[in-house]
């Protein structure tokens, strides 16, 4: 799926069906690699590939089903990534802690695709171990798809929907123009961050009516010929971003909301190139490669 971002291209079969069969998922773990998500987030990678564990090599923890691949199944535990215990191997042997932001878009579709169900799944967990209303424990259920109460009330797994949009002005050639911002999360770093605009989706609102909003609330900008692109999964901690090209006056007052904002101004297509040719030496830093915001800019470029 080439024309998806990276993270986008899961190639794994989720095999639903299996999640409420425990006799299957029992036989299956018997049988299944085993990817392990460190507290950090973080998983092992050697030679540019996912380090997956036999199941009985993997450590301790709930066992959450991610698919299968033809009849091979593949499990994610949220566990110690240093398991020289179990497997008797050095840990340098094993491979290199890795975030998936980090690498994201080196993997392989299949791995980036499994790294991002178990990471979205384990942080998912990890939030909700208790019960919303009663506070007593819920328990794992459904392969990792639900967690369940006492009385039976079942939880699923939550995604948060934001919209995210390359903004420009509509020329071709070198010349035309993206407006990009710098979060106020990037306030202190070494070079000025840039990157396209985006926000959460509210509750009864639109994918486009909400990056219309969030661009006039950050930049002061009216946007038009709202263009939806694709989507990706981000699960820092559960996200899905919805990415929109869309055009704008570049002559408009920019009025950033400095809480959210603290630059924003337009970009020549000349400008974004150099900084993606050769990020070292730029003077400005762009999103990591792994990100949809890579894409659509690199989208952006390619109407020139």
């Amino acid at each position: 799926m080439p024309d998806l971002p990276p993270l986008s291209r899961s190639a794994i079969d989720r095999a639903a069906h299996l999640r409420r069969d425990p006799e299957a998922l029992a036989d299956a773990w018997e049988r299944a690699w085993v990817l392990v998500v460190g507290p950090d987030d973080k998983a092992l990678v050697r030679d540019g590939r996912l380090v997956f564990l036999p199941s009985a090599q993997a450590p301790q923890g709930e066992r959450l089903f991610l698919g299968l691949a033809g009849e091979q199944p593949y499990f994610a535990v949220d566990g110690d990534l240093v398991p020289e215990a179990v497997t008797g191997e050095a840990p340098e042997l094993l491979g290199e802690p890795q975030h998936l932001w980090q690498i994201g878009d080196t993997l392989s579709d299949f791995d980036s695709g499994l790294f991002t169900e178990a990471v979205a799944l384990i942080k998912w967990h990890r939030d909700h171990l208790y019960s919303p209303t009663t506070g007593e424990k819920t328990e794992i259920s459904d392969g990792g798809w639900v967690r369940r109460e006492s009385d039976g009330t079942q939880h699923f797994p939550r995604t948060d929907v934001a919209s995210i949009v390359l903004v420009h002005d509509g020329h071709s050639g070198p010349e035309g123009r993206a407006l990009l911002g710098s979060n106020a999360m990037w306030a202190k770093a070494a070079r000025k961050r840039y990157s396209t605009l985006a926000g959460f989706v509210e509750p009864g609102e639109s994918g486009e009516a909400a990056i219309a909003r969030e661009v006039r609330e950050e930049v002061g900008v009216d946007i038009f010929d709202i263009t939806y692109i694709c989507s990706q999964p981000w699960p820092f901690p559960r996200s899905l971003m919805l990415g929109y090209l869309a055009q704008a006056d570049p002559a408009a007052t920019i009025t950033t909301d400095p809480s959210e904002i603290v630059h924003a101004r337009w970009f020549t297509r000349t400008e974004i190139e150099a900084a993606m040719a050769d990020p070292e030496r730029a003077e400005i830093a762009l999103p990591m490669k792994a990100a949809i915001s890579t894409f659509l800019i690199q989208r952006w470029l390619d109407l020139a």
